[in-house]
C-alpha cells in the first residue's frame, strides 16, 4: 500500500566542501541561486537552494560539526562531493514517521529545523520544515532517503528564484549508479512503497510518487552509453549520480553552461568534474 504521508521527490541534496564557492560554481552554470541559509544549531550547516517546480536542488555545506550532520561529513571524507541524500515531500513528517515505522523502519524524527530568509521586498521572515529519515542504514546504493515538510513553502519557493538563465525548469530523473542496479532499485521500491520498472537498456526505474522525478538505478557502463559525451570523471562506482533536468531552451542550457557544456544526443551534459560531483544532463520538456 503506497505511503499515504509522503508523495514524491522534494528535492536533490549535493554535499559539497565550500558552500560559497560551489554556489559561484553553479551561478556559473546558469542557474538563478538563492541567498546563503544558516540552518538551526543543532543542525551545524547552511545551503544554497536552486529552486524549479515543483521540486529543487539543494547545495548543503557544514557549518559547525555536530552529531546530526556526521554521516553528512562522513560521506564527504569517503567519496567527496556529489549527490549524498535525496527528500521527499511529507504531507505530514509525524504521520509519514509513524507510515514507515508501522513497516518495520525505525525512524528518525520528525524533526523541526528552519533557516531565516530576507525576501524580495527586503524584510526578514524563516523557511520552516519538518522532517523525518528512514534509519541510516537503509541507504539504496549508499543514497540516504528522508521526506520534508515544508511548514512555509512561501519562503521557499519565491517566484523571483525560479528564473534560470539555462532555462531549467524541474527534476525530471536522479541518476543513481550501481553494481547492481535491480537489486538497489529493489530496495528503494520497499522502503517507499513503489514498484520497480525495466528500462530498455537495463537499467531500472523507480517512480517517486505523483508527478515527480523518477530514480534510475544503472552501472557506470550505462550511464556512459546514455550520454557518451560527457566524463564521467569523478563519479562513483555506487552512488548518486546525476539529475537530469527539463529545459525550456536547450540552445540557453548550452550557452549558459559555457565550456563546461557539452551535447550528448538529445542532452545538452554538464560533467561531474565541473558540477561539484554531479553529472547534469539538461533535456528539453
Amino acid at each position: 500500500m503506497t505511503l499515504k504521508n509522503v508523495i514524491g521527490i522534494d528535492h536533490a541534496v549535493v554535499m559539497v566542501r565550500d558552500l560559497d564557492k560551489a554556489a559561484a560554481n553553479w551561478k556559473r552554470l546558469g542557474f538563478t541561486i538563492s541567498p546563503r541559509g544558516t540552518h538551526s544549531a543543532k543542525m551545524g550547516s547552511g545551503n544554497y537552494t536552486i529552486m524549479l517546480d515543483p521540486d529543487y536542488i539543494e547545495l548543503l555545506g557544514v557549518l559547525v560539526e555536530t552529531e546530526h550532520n556526521a554521516p553528512a561529513r562522513a560521506f564527504l571524507a569517503k567519496r567527496g562531493e556529489g549527490i549524498e541524500r535525496i527528500a521527499f515531500t511529507a504531507v505530514d513528517s509525524a504521520a509519514g514517521a509513524e507510515e514507515i515505522r508501522a513497516r518495520g523502519y525505525a525512524a528518525l524524527g520528525p524533526t523541526d529545523f528552519e533557516r531565516p530568509v530576507t525576501m524580495p521586498d527586503g524584510t526578514p521572515s524563516a523557511a520552516k520544515f519538518r522532517i523525518f529519515q528512514w534509519p541510516i542504514e537503509e541507504a539504496p546504493a549508499g543514497v540516504r532517503i528522508f521526506a520534508c515538510q515544508h511548514k512555509t513553502r512561501e519562503t521557499v519557493w519565491i517566484p523571483e528564484l525560479m528564473k534560470h538563465a539555462n532555462g531549467a525548469k524541474r527534476l525530471k530523473q536522479v541518476l543513481i549508479v550501481s553494481t547492481e542496479p535491480a537489486k538497489d532499485a529493489a530496495h528503494l521500491g520497499r522502503l517507499i512503497d513503489r514498484d520497480a520498472r525495466a528500462e530498455p537498456d537495463g537499467a531500472v526505474a523507480v517512480p517517486s510518487g505523483s508527478d515527480r522525478a523518477d530514480f534510475v538505478f544503472l552501472t557506470r557502463e550505462q550511464v556512459g552509453r546514455r550520454y557518451p559525451a560527457a566524463s564521467l570523471a569523478g563519479l562513483p562506482e555506487r552512488g548518486g549520480a546525476g539529475l537530469v533536468m527539463a529545459t525550456s531552451d536547450l540552445s540557453a542550457a548550452e550557452k549558459a553552461a559555457g565550456g563546461s557544456a557539452v551535447r550528448s544526443g538529445d542532452a545538452v551534459c554538464v560533467p561531474p568534474a565541473a558540477a561539484n560531483g554531479t553529472l547534469l544532463a539538461f533535456v528539453g520538456i
